[in-house]
């Protein structure tokens, strides 16, 4: 298709892509500048990860044969079935403004129903990497064909409340007019985009108190109006969209936070960086 590249490839972990005659000047230049991002702190490997397991195990119990035949494959498989990712999916609007795709939940759901989010769920059996099971997913629930996107970069993972890695693969998509959502009425009820840069502005923004295992954090929220109706994006969703505008943007949010994030907060207690 006219304007599309070949998929970027990996090379000892980083992203290349050939930005010759792809895309606008700014997404030229964005995606330049994402290419060289570097997460502020390490991700333990699965092989860090295995002393956790197995160390997890109390005192005078046995540890599960699992863990004492194959320690590594045990923890590969953990990290696995406790690893998801999203899409973060940037393009640029009519008036040359950065915009980012998201969802509305089906209310169908059992978890999150009619809540706003990325596309984007659980690592699979098959999928070789983070930004694979971002693809896959953003193609089941949207319908948004992973030749389109250029993925760019992959953010530090962020935590749920569940304690679920979800890892935010950046991609960039050249032409809006060639992504024909199709939705999956099971698990999306609408899909709509938003400016990028409203994630770091006062303005549609406030900010609720919360409590998690004794600690206060706080939770961000941001109306959204569009022709298709009105949203709410808060929470995990949110503060993804904060951590990528600052990103892009290279710049803090004008409103104060007095309180940490959920993810801020995860990484005090883990004495993350």
């Amino acid at each position: 298709m006219a304007g599309i590249v070949p998929s970027p490839f990996m090379d000892g972990g980083e992203i290349y892509l050939s930005l010759e005659n792809w895309g606008s000047q700014t997404l030229r230049v964005l995606a330049k500048q994402l290419q060289v991002y570097k997460p502020p702190f390490v991700v333990e490997e699965p092989g860090n990860e295995a002393d956790v397991i197995c160390n997890s195990v109390s005192p005078g119990m046995e540890k599960p044969a699992a863990i004492k035949d194959d320690p590594f494959s045990y923890s590969v498989k953990c990290c696995r079935e406790r690893r998801a990712a999203v899409l973060v999916c940037l393009f640029e609007g009519d008036e040359g403004e950065l915009r980012v795709i998201l969802t509305k939940r089906s209310m169908k759901l059992s978890s999150h129903p009619g809540e706003v989010a990325f596309p984007g769920g659980k690592m699979e059996e098959g999928d070789a990497d983070d930004t694979a099971t971002a693809l896959r997913e953003a193609m089941e629930e949207i319908g948004l064909d992973p030749n389109l996107v250029q993925v760019v970069a992959n953010l530090e993972p962020f935590i749920s409340q569940h304690q679920l890695r979800v890892v935010p693969v950046v991609g960039l998509l050249s032409r809006i007019e060639d992504f024909k959502p199709v939705p999956n009425i099971d698990e999306v009820d609408a899909v709509f985009d938003v400016p990028l840069e409203m994630f770091l502005k006062e303005e549609n923004h406030r900010c609720e108190e919360r409590e998690w295992m004794g600690w206060k954090y706080a939770v961000h929220l941001f109306d959204f109006e569009s022709d298709q109706g009105i949203f709410l994006i808060w929470g995990f969703t949110a503060n993804i969209l904060i951590r990528t505008a600052s990103i892009v943007y290279q710049r803090i949010p004008s409103f104060s936070e007095h309180l940490p994030n959920f993810q801020q907060l995860q990484r005090a207690l883990n004495n993350v960086p």
